[in-house]
């Protein structure tokens, strides 16, 4: 793999400005390292097929930049004017990202883009619904949005209708990350679910209304008061914009043996061990219920939105209508509850596989193959535009 940008390397972008158009026809671009767990699968399927891809990165510390593919080439690009201006004028035939709001004056599409044929494809990070905890205009500015499920089509064609704005390419595709996650555990021993005593994973979101910003020492508390091992996996939003969240966990439970602060996000040990997971609006919740088969108990605190005006296309967001099916909720101001709520949802533990697994293959498309489904698609848009291009 080349590797430009970083540990006193040439300049990611005028490395990959440099580039033949040949050698550049396939971007992706992230914003930090989190996005990789959602790319992977696409990546390893379109390098398998002998696509070569550039892969843009802000992160001097994503995983990307470590690992050793033939065809795919990694660039730490930066963030600010620099990169605003690389994409501004960008020459490449697709670019596949997963940020909301491509579009905009801080990430815009090419100038190149209409004359060329440049698409622009979003790739999900989370299997929540499009119209609430994104931006309005989250997806307004891509050509094809590979949705998770059928539900994401009937949110984006009401937005399009709302907004009189030309219909955009849906295709299912699925969730990568929830194939990695399948993948891991069927590889995996199963750990038997302590009925006494078990394990539960508090993962919830971040933000001023959320579980460590809120209710976090309480809730952790009353855990232990009900006989469960806790193990803390603050999201690193909070670590970055309210620490103090963490710190307060650190000095309550810091040396209890049965608490565990886990500060990796990307690993999926935690969710291993876990026998229960305790969330709010995160995405980590569903990506649990559907990969692992395990139950969540969700702390009704108030909801992430970033669309104050969600409500008006008349669609109860995915992630609110299955919040009952997939465990149990109870409201914040009732952490008294939250024991017996933990050993009821424990006590069924038998049935959920059964029960995850009907609602996620209802819903979530190409389960098992997602990204063998998008490197098609995206394969198709690259072989379009070498064509019209007269390249190879």
């Amino acid at each position: 793999m080349k590797l430009f940008g970083r540990g006193g390397r040439p300049s990611g972008r005028k490395a990959y400005e440099k580039l033949p158009l040949a050698e550049r026809v396939l971007t992706f671009y992230a914003e930090d390292g989190g996005s990789w767990p959602h790319f992977a699968p696409i990546v390893d399927a379109l390098l398998a097929r002998g696509e070569r891809i550039c892969y843009l990165t802000s992160s001097d510390t994503d995983p990307v930049l470590e690992l050793e593919r033939p065809g795919l080439s990694a660039f730490a690009i930066g963030e600010g004017v620099g990169r605003a201006f690389l994409f501004q004028t960008m020459e490449t035939g697709v670019v596949v990202a997963t940020v909301p709001q491509l579009g905009i004056s801080v990430l815009p599409r090419s100038r190149h883009a209409q004359a060329l044929g440049t698409q622009y494809v979003y790739v999900f990070h989370s299997m929540a619904s499009t119209h609430m905890i994104y931006e309005p205009d989250g997806f307004d500015h891509y050509d094809t949005v590979l949705c998770v499920g059928p539900y994401m089509h009937d949110e984006i064609r009401a937005r399009e209708a709302s907004a009189g704005l030309p219909a955009k390419e849906l295709l299912d595709h699925g969730y990568g990350r929830l194939d990695t996650i399948r993948t891991q555990v069927a590889a995996l021993e199963r750990t038997p679910t302590d009925a006494t005593s078990p394990t539960v994973l508090v993962a919830p979101s971040w933000g001023p209304t959320c579980i460590f910003e809120t209710v976090g020492v309480p809730l952790v508390q009353a855990l232990l008061d009900a006989g469960c091992g806790v193990i803390a996996r603050p999201h690193p939003m909070t670590a970055k914009r309210t620490p103090r969240a963490i710190a307060d966990l650190e000095a309550a439970f810091g040396a209890h043996p049965d608490v565990t602060i886990d500060r990796d996000i990307a690993a999926t040990e935690s969710l291993r061990l876990a026998d229960l997971m305790v969330s709010d609006w995160s995405g980590a919740a569903l990506e649990y219920a559907f990969g692992f088969e395990r139950p969540v108990l969700f702390i009704d605190v108030d909801r992430k939105v970033n669309n104050p005006d969600y409500e008006a296309l008349g669609i109860t967001p995915f992630e609110v209508a299955v919040r009952d099916q997939v465990g149990g909720v109870i409201a914040p101001d009732a952490l008294d509850a939250i024991g017996p709520a933990v050993h009821r949802l424990i006590a069924e533990a038998d049935s959920w596989p059964e029960r995850l697994a009907a609602i996620r293959d209802a819903n979530i498309a190409n389960v098992g193959r997602s990204g063998a489904v998008a490197a098609e698609i995206i394969a198709e848009k690259t072989g379009a535009f070498r064509a019209k291009q007269g390249l190879r």
